[in-house]
Parts: structure tokens; sequence; C-alpha cells
């Protein structure tokens, strides 16, 4: 079992998320264990005070350390002890991939003007979700649980499902279609419906390919494009410089027709 700590000043903000829909499913059968920790309690003071002025002036409040410290010492060891914060890495799924790997992890989820800088001798991984600003870190807790949690065995009904999500391929996801056939005067691919399961998965991988060259095209020097991928990108409208640039391999030689000599006719 993977054990999410989220030490936080608002539980409650976490607390559905983390109950409800396949989440809560994979907590009731012990798939993942979440653990929701109010920094409050460790304030140590009897108006449950955790935070104060900032040395030097300046708006807003600043998080103590000392309180960080005493949340964290009441929990079991974690794998990793992660603070979100605007300077802390980019939170990709390579990341997920990652931190799905361990057995705990624990999250410092900021307020006000976050925490004090000493924190940061507490923890062992700094992250952020991107360039901007929100009131707090349990929003960002809530998207790290459930893409971590979706890649631990058993989460998910298939244990497949994610291998060909959009970034776990290192592409974009292909467009997905279901019922109805035809929708105001839009159809489903007939390379879908065809039951050619060669054909489909040789669609899919252009679609894929094709939205992200269009929309997330910084994606493909990490994509592990093949021969193929690269013939497919060039029919895409890609240039061989293109392909230089994200360290695709040469497309496919063109094969040579083999010419054939006519045979003598009768009497020759």
């Amino acid at each position: 079992m993977l054990t999410f700590s989220f030490l936080t000043l608002f539980p409650e903000l976490l607390a559905p998320f983390a109950s409800e829909a396949i989440l809560g499913k994979a907590a009731a059968r012990g798939l993942i264990g979440v653990n929701l920790v109010n920094m409050r309690d460790f304030a140590d003071n009897k108006h449950a005070k955790v935070d104060d002025t900032p040395y030097g002036g300046g708006a807003g409040m600043v998080i103590r350390v000392d309180v960080a410290e005493r949340a964290l010492a009441s929990l079991p060891p974690a794998d990793e002890v992660i603070l979100f914060t605007p300077a802390g890495e980019r939170f990709t799924q390579r990341t997920a991939e990652e931190l799905s790997e361990r057995e705990h992890l624990a999250f410092l989820c900021g307020r006000y003007e976050g925490f004090d800088a000493r924190v940061e001798t507490l923890v062992t991984r700094e992250l952020s979700l991107g360039d901007f600003v929100m009131m707090g870190g349990e929003a960002a807790a809530a998207c790290v649980l459930e893409a971590v949690a979706r890649l631990r065995p058993g989460v998910l009904g298939d244990e497949a499902s994610h291998r060909d999500d959009s970034f776990s391929s290192g592409l974009l996801d292909y467009p997905e279609y279901t019922r109805p056939p035809e929708w105001r005067r839009l159809a489903v691919p007939d390379v879908l419906k065809g039951g050619n399961h060669g054909a489909i998965a040789r669609w899919r991988r252009e679609q894929a390919l094709a939205r992200t060259l269009a929309r997330r095209p910084d994606l493909l020097p990490g994509a592990g494009l093949t021969p193929q991928d690269s013939a497919a990108l060039l029919a895409l409208g890609a240039t061989l410089e293109d392909l230089a640039t994200w360290g695709a391999p040469p497309p496919p030689a063109p094969r040579r027709k083999r010419s054939r000599t006519p045979k003598p006719g009768p009497g020759l």
C-alpha cells in the first residue's frame, strides 16, 4: 500500500476528494492510504496559532518551521517529504511514475505567504504544478494524489489503461469515440468500426503524432520515436530538420521495385 500523508491547515478540503470515486474505492480496498494531518494540532499554544509575521516586514503571515517539524515528527518515516512551492521542479507524468513506486509520501501544503524558508531543510523534494499562484497547496495535493494513485496496481480497473495516456507514451493521447456513430454530421472514423486491430493501432499512433505535432511539439524529443513515426511526421508536414532536432531516427528507406527481365517469346 502507498500511503499519502498531507500536512495541511484545511484537511476538510482534501477529505472528500480522497474518499470518493476511484480513490475512495482504492482506499477501501487497502490499495492506498490517505492520512490528513492538521498542522494546528501541533501549534503548541492555546490558540492553535501556526503562523507569525515575517521578519523584515511585508504583507501576509508565514507558517512557522517548528510547527511543521512537530507535524512531520508525528508521522512514520516517509520515503519522500515534499513541499509545494513555485520554486519547485515541474510535476510531470514521469514524476508521478517515480513517486508511485514509493510506500509513504508526506506533503507539506502551505497557506498565506507559505512556510518559513527553513522548512526546506526538512524536505527531500520541492514540486510545482506550473507557473501560476494558488491560495494554498491543497489543490496541488489533490492533483498529485490522483496522478500518482492511479498508477498503483489495482487502482484502475484495467491495468494497462494508463499506458497510452497523454504523456505516459511521450505523446498526447489519440482521440476516442463512442456511440452514437454519427452526431451533428460528425462521424466516427471508419477504421475504428472495421475490426482490423492492426489498422486501428496504426491510426491511433498517427493521430497521437498529429495531435502532438500540432499542439505540443516540445514533447517529441522525448517521445521515443520510431522510423515509422518519422515517416508519419514527414507526411504530416514535418521536415528532416525537425526530425534531427527531435532526435528522431530517419524514416525507412523506400523499397526498390525489382525490375523483371522479360521472358523470351516463342521462337526466340
